[in-house]
């Protein structure tokens, strides 16, 4: 006997409500599994963060002297933020404003001599040393709130935050959106655990690298591991989004006259650790600059923990990011499966 429409299209209903819910359980159990392997690696780290601990001395680390320096902004966006993260920890991690905050763009770089430094910190200038950097629009949305004429609330985002504890943010303050920064097209340097970009050294044209040429200033600043990978929901890590769009092909030498003499091969700037500066074609700045009111700190401390530590840190980002595309792909069998449901029932799907 053949079956009935009204009984073949009760089948198919209940066929999906099986597949999703089978679905549903493979992904909830792929992400205990993940729940409990980063679990293990953070009693690794822990373990690693102990034995920190007992060796340092009483005296300020590098990190510490920026976030010091960025507090004396007082009435800057970034030292409103850092002065709630560093004196009311508590409160701070149950602010939604600043859940999609990765840092302020002086913390989140470090660098191998204190006149790369300065000189990083001169060109960026101070209102990019202190930029707000968010992984998405609705971070930078969560900062700053409008009222119907367009007129900035002060009882809500960053400026409410601030008149909490007695600050009011004066003028303009930088954000950036990292998912809506272009990242760096090309690949990385094999093997290089820092995830340096693979850039095309310069060439005069007698089709020499110049002489005295170091490096690209991109490939310069040391990264903490969690900040190489899977930053952005696309995978992307920070030299590749944010450090490669603040610094582009930017390049340093010795000397300035091992940067006067390349002048042919610079196409971005240059910068040279005796202090000449060129920020782009035509453009020399001259003179000397002795006051830096906030600058990157200098590689040390964590930057010489073992290899092994690295690795953890790397692999929880990547778990991380798998946690999230797992959350993600069952959020949406989630609602395959409520209309599964409603269609075997006969409601009407919304």
């Amino acid at each position: 006997m053949l079956q009935s429409n009204s009984e073949g299209n009760f089948e198919s209903p209940i066929k999906d409500i099986k597949r999703h819910e089978d679905n549903l359980r493979f992904l909830k159990s792929q992400a205990n599994h993940l729940d409990e392997s980063i679990l293990d690696l953070q009693v690794r780290l822990g373990k690693y963060h102990s034995k920190d601990a007992a060796n340092e001395n009483s005296g300020l680390h590098p990190e510490e002297e920026s976030t010091q320096q960025i507090l004396h902004q007082e009435q800057s966006a970034a030292g409103i933020l850092c002065k709630v993260e560093s004196y009311h920890a508590i409160r701070a991690s149950n602010l939604s404003l600043i859940k999609d905050v990765l840092g302020i763009v002086a913390t989140l770089a470090r660098v191998d001599n204190d006149t790369l430094s300065r000189l990083l910190s001169e060109y960026l200038g101070l209102e990019t040393m202190l930029g707000i950097v968010c992984k998405t629009f609705d971070g930078i949305k969560a900062l700053e709130k409008y009222d119907g004429d367009g007129k900035i609330k002060d009882i809500a985002g960053l400026h409410g935050l601030g008149s909490s504890i007695g600050r009011k943010i004066d003028g303009r303050f930088t954000a950036f959106c990292l998912e809506d920064l272009r990242p760096f097209a090309g690949g990385f340097i094999a093997n290089d655990p820092q995830k340096k970009l693979a850039l095309l050294k310069p060439k005069l044209p007698n089709g020499k690298c110049p002489s005295g040429f170091l490096d690209f200033v991109v490939n310069m600043v040391d990264l903490d591991d969690r900040n190489l990978f899977c930053v952005t929901a696309g995978g992307h890590g920070l030299r590749e989004t944010l450090f490669y769009n603040l610094f582009s092909y930017l390049q340093v030498y010795k000397t300035r006259a091992d940067m006067l003499s390349a002048l042919p091969c610079i196409t971005h700037g240059a910068l040279s650790l005796d202090g000449g500066m060129i920020t782009k074609n035509g453009l020399f700045l001259l003179g000397s600059r002795e006051n830096f009111e906030v600058k990157f700190p200098l590689i040390t401390g964590r930057s010489g923990l073992s290899l092994n530590y690295s690795q953890i840190e790397t692999r929880i980002r990547m778990l991380r990011w798998e946690q999230h595309n797992i959350e993600q792909d069952m959020l949406r069998e989630q609602q395959l499966l409520d209309k599964a449901r409603a269609a075997s029932s006969g409601k009407p799907q919304v």
